[in-house]
């Protein structure tokens, strides 16, 4: 059996050396893409901006150029009134009127075609950071996989089909998040940080105009920007992990969680505890909160709730969570059946979470009379080095 594993540890080892490297690659392509687009970017304000400028400009000349014309016609017909000095600079402001809108008439037309090329070399670059972000996603998922201890990689190999099942949803459900966060950091913080270097090079070329008005105003809603831009990031930050989950523990975060449910949904919640509260394994802490993460979730996106209550009860080897609501309620034999079939995420994903722990879920629901949610979960079950060694 040794031989094997040394064999198998040498295989591992090889293929996590390759993705590292790859990995990096990939990493440094992304960097230099993301590069080329910030640079792609600016040019195609400036050309948006200038073809603008360029489309007004031949507008006004062809306005001009059409005065001009009347205005050679009349002087050229009445030869009493005006001079030949008036029918000469008639026909020469015509004339330069008429070049004058050849000139911005191709410089439109140039700058429309390179508009639309910067358009689609930017579309093009943005694609190619998506596609080389999913790849780098992908390959952390399955090089934290590997890393792992080479024992535990042999046991999954040699243990039932139900728990290598378990395992790859793990996977799975890894990968997804780390492309919701990936996701959210590109569409929040690094678009927010792209147009704050491009704002800043608009404030530095103010600065060259002397209007510190306009400065200003620019760096006030550079502040703005910027606030916003940390206010995304905290948020990821939390959504990832609470901070307070590991410094204060389960019961203070809840009450924080329930608190900020209630601010930003404006639905009315309750969080209270019965026995003694206690800290808990911080994997089973972790998974305690997502569970009620998602239920509190699925009661507003689903159940048009208007209260809903969280209870955790404390008993010497288990801790219970209560979660209620007074929305509209489903069939639970309806739900079941999708969640059989895949198609009911979110009590998936709870049921899994509540097998790791080896715990047990009770949902009672009906059409009309909100939905009730029981879990037990043993505190001195092994399902705490289960989610450790998953990455929980």
């Amino acid at each position: 059996m040794d031989f094997h594993v040394g064999q198998i540890d040498r295989v591992i080892q090889n293929a996590i050396a390759v993705m590292e490297d790859s990995k990096v690659q990939v990493f440094e392509i992304c960097e230099v893409a993301r590069r080329e687009l910030l640079t792609l970017t600016y040019e195609l304000e400036n050309v948006l901006r200038e073809t603008t400028d360029t489309i007004d400009r031949v507008d006004g000349l062809e306005r001009d150029y059409r005065l001009a014309r009347i205005r050679l016609t009349e002087v050229s017909r009445d030869f009493v009134r005006f001079s030949e000095h008036d029918i000469k600079s008639a026909y020469e402001k015509a004339t330069q009127l008429q070049l004058d809108l050849m000139v911005y008439r191709e410089k439109e037309i140039y700058l429309k075609a390179r508009r639309d090329e910067l358009q689609q070399r930017v579309k093009g670059v943005e694609v190619s950071i998506e596609r080389a972000d999913t790849i780098n996603l992908q390959m952390s998922v399955v090089l934290d996989y590997l890393s792992g201890d080479l024992n535990q990689v042999t046991r999954i190999l040699e243990s039932a089909k139900n728990r290598q099942m378990i395992g790859l949803k793990i996977i799975l459900a890894q990968e997804d998040e780390r492309k919701r966060v990936a996701r959210e950091i590109h569409d929040g913080p690094a678009q927010s940080l792209a147009n704050l270097v491009l704002r800043t090079e608009i404030a530095e070329r103010l600065l060259e105009t002397k209007d510190l008005e306009v400065v200003r105003s620019e760096l006030i809603d550079l502040k703005s920007q910027i606030r916003i831009g940390l206010e995304e990031i905290r948020k990821i930050i939390f959504n990832l992990r609470p901070m307070a989950l590991d410094d204060l523990g389960l019961v203070p975060t809840l009450r924080k969680f329930v608190q900020d449910f209630e601010e930003k949904t404006r639905i009315r919640t309750v969080f209270e505890t019965t026995g003694k509260e206690k800290r808990l394994p911080s994997a089973m802490e972790a998974a305690l909160f997502r569970l009620v993460q998602e239920g509190f979730s699925n009661a507003h996106k689903h159940a048009q709730s208007t209260f809903v209550s969280l209870e955790m009860i404390f008993h010497e080897d288990i801790v219970q969570l209560l979660i209620e609501d007074n929305g509209v309620g489903f069939h639970l034999d309806v739900v079941e059946s999708r969640v059989n079939t895949h198609t009911h995420f979110g009590l998936i994903g709870m049921k899994e979470r509540i097998e790791l722990l080896q715990g047990k879920i009770d949902i009672d629901s009906a059409v009309g009379q909100g939905t009730r949610i029981r879990i037990n979960v043993p505190i001195k079950a092994e399902s705490g080095k289960e989610l450790i060694a998953h990455g929980e």
